[in-house]
């Protein structure tokens, strides 16, 4: 008997290009009273690693001030049998300078919106002013495509 775990497991291309598509990530941090603090949040890329924008204050990057560790999914799917998905375990790294976080806010931008243009550059600047970049140093990968069940 085949082990299931292993036939819903995604190739590192799969993975990648799943990545790649637009999806929403729910980002999870560890909370002060260390219980979970999970939220979700639309995601670029950062010299080809996960990468989001926030808002300097806010609460999941008070908790990765506190404590680097992150866990994020991205999932699809509307039934079982087309579940799929990508868990990434790692370590967060904060950017404030601007060069950074502006490079992260274009990459969000464009991924759910379209390229920048003259008229959006100056909107995706306004929106930098208080925010971090948050880029994700991932040490594991789990992932689940189920539409590979097929005829199991």
């Amino acid at each position: 008997m085949a082990n299931v775990r292993e036939i819903i497991k995604m190739t590192p291309e799969e993975v990648d290009t799943f990545l790649h598509e637009r999806h929403t990530m729910s980002v999870a941090t560890i909370g002060a009273d260390g219980r979970p603090h999970v939220v979700a949040m639309w995601y670029g890329f950062l010299d080809g690693k996960p990468a989001f924008w926030t808002y300097g204050k806010s609460q999941k990057v008070r908790n990765l001030e506190r404590d680097n560790r992150v866990s994020v999914m991205i999932e699809d799917g509307d039934t079982y049998a087309t579940l799929r998905g990508v868990m990434l375990a790692g370590r967060a790294t904060i950017y404030d300078d601007t060069e950074t976080v502006m490079k992260v806010g274009a990459s969000v931008y464009e991924r759910y919106n379209g390229p920048l243009t003259v008229e959006t550059r100056p909107l995706v600047a306004q929106m930098g002013r208080k925010r971090v970049a948050v880029c994700i140093e991932v040490e594991r990968v789990i992932s689940w495509d189920h539409r590979k069940l097929d005829g199991y």
